[in-house]
């Protein structure tokens, strides 16, 4: 590297990446564009966003659908300027863990860290000078207190202890370099897919709406799903309680290897891809008309102006089609209306049952239903776990108070000094106590003067 370069790089660009402030503004813009990647739907269709931003009126004034597809909004996580905030602040943190935390853990737990001159000891917060004080025995009395000690000369003390609080904020930077490398990962790697399967069919995850470019190897291809059964639990008032979907997963071959009922908040894992309960629907009906075999009709969704949920077919009474009932229906819990060519209300009928509508027999078997299952796979979300679980720790560990204690024996007499980096009434306690203790252990009484500044 060339010493021009080199000298840029050490002089100017690592002590503007070590500056708080830089990181500070990372930080809040990559929460500003992280909650627009929350308010706004993420990996929806062209024809989402053109319904719900228009560009007249465009929401704000500006914000429309072409705003948006221009600018990344529509998948946020994976513009090349969201990961490259991310690689910047990345790059902040390290530059300060090495510049400012690393070199701050080297000179705290420097084992030469002694003072040779009594007017050292005045410029502390905490400092005393004690007549026919014992360096032996101060040494003990600190080592007592979980002090680590060190000597020199056999005139010079240096103790502290609780250099994991020193050690903390430096687990907190790498915990966050953790978890901006796992996101990063996952965004680049990970695939979210929605599928709407009836009960009793299997499928191969197609519906993908969002995809890392390095997604390819996460979707699976040599294996597939079958939904044994889905069905609904409701409650007495007639509310949907939970629903829930019994999946197999089936190899190449078709052999079952996994077996899992899932409900919201339980979801189906295997090889890295996750199956959450997501939706429901209803995909059919299978009837009978006098003794004709089994048909299974498709139910299509009714729109209604309260936004409620009501799935519709048809059934031919009559042999050429001429005539025939709409069925309709709002749940799973196996009731139907029947409504004529008119429109009008003409009957009941819950699954199982039979009723007569044109002249005919009209039986319902069964009301099937679709199973909604959101899909994904994000490899990087181990790294983020891993992250996070170091950044609590680092937080914690960075609640250790870092004592220092300083102790120079000229004659008979002894000067000790300390300080803390936090909890400093609790040091000073700590200190006088064992300044008390060294005091009567020399069979005197108490000559030292506890100086604070």
């Amino acid at each position: 590297m060339p010493a021009a370069l080199k000298r840029y790089f050490k002089k100017e660009l690592i002590p503007l990446l070590a500056d708080l402030r830089l990181a500070i503004v990372l930080l809040l813009v990559i929460a500003v564009f992280s909650i627009l990647g929350t308010v706004i739907e993420q990996g929806q269709s062209l024809a989402f966003y053109q319904q719900n931003y228009p560009e007249d009126p465009a929401l704000f004034g500006f914000l429309s659908w072409k705003v948006l597809l221009i600018a990344g909004l529509d998948h946020v996580y994976r513009t090349w300027w969201y990961l490259s905030l991310l690689i910047l602040f990345g790059g902040s943190l390290t530059a300060c863990t090495f510049t400012r935390q690393i070199t701050a853990l080297r000179w705290f737990s420097r084992t030469w860290n002694f003072y040779s001159k009594p007017r050292q000891f005045e410029k502390m917060a905490l400092s005393t000078e004690i007549n026919q004080g014992s360096l032996d025995q101060l040494t003990e009395l600190l080592e007592e207190k979980r002090y680590k000690t060190f000597h020199k000369d056999g005139t010079m003390l240096y103790a502290h202890k609780g250099l994991a609080g020193r050690i903390g904020p430096i687990l907190v930077h790498a915990s966050m370099l953790i978890i901006l490398l796992g996101a990063m990962y996952g965004a680049m790697t990970g695939f979210f897919a929605q599928e709407m399967v009836p009960s009793g069919n299997t499928f191969t995850v197609q519906n993908i709406f969002d995809a890392g470019p390095w997604a390819g190897p996460q979707i699976p291809k040599d294996w597939s799903v079958k939904v044994n059964r889905f069905w609904i639990d409701y409650s007495p008032e007639g509310r949907v309680d939970q629903f829930y979907s019994d999946l197999s997963v089936l190899d190449d071959q078709g052999d079952e290897v996994k077996r899992k009922t899932v409900w919201v908040n339980e979801p189906l894992r295997y090889r890295n891809v996750t199956m959450y309960q997501a939706d429901w629907s209803i995909a059919g009906v299978r009837v009978k008309v006098n003794n004709s075999p089994i048909l299974q009709l498709p139910m299509a969704p009714i729109a209604t102006e309260d936004g409620g949920k009501l799935w519709g077919t048809w059934v031919p009474t009559k042999p050429d089609m001429s005539a025939g009932v709409s069925l309709i229906t709002q749940d799973l819990q196996g009731t139907l209306l029947v409504y004529n060519e008119q429109g009008e209300l003409i009957s009941t009928v819950r699954e199982g049952m039979s009723v007569d509508v044109n002249g005919v027999t009209l039986s319902v078997a069964e009301i099937i239903g679709s199973t909604g299952l959101q899909i994904k796979a994000d490899p990087g979300v181990p790294f983020v776990y891993l992250g996070f679980a170091l950044l609590m720790l680092g937080v914690v560990m960075s609640y250790i108070s870092h004592s220092q204690v300083w102790a120079l024996q000229e004659g008979n007499q002894l000067y000790v000094g300390g300080r803390t980096n936090r909890a400093q009434v609790v040091f000073e306690r700590e200190l006088v106590t064992v300044l008390d203790k060294l005091s009567a252990q020399a069979d005197a009484e108490p000559t030292e003067e506890l100086v604070v500044f």
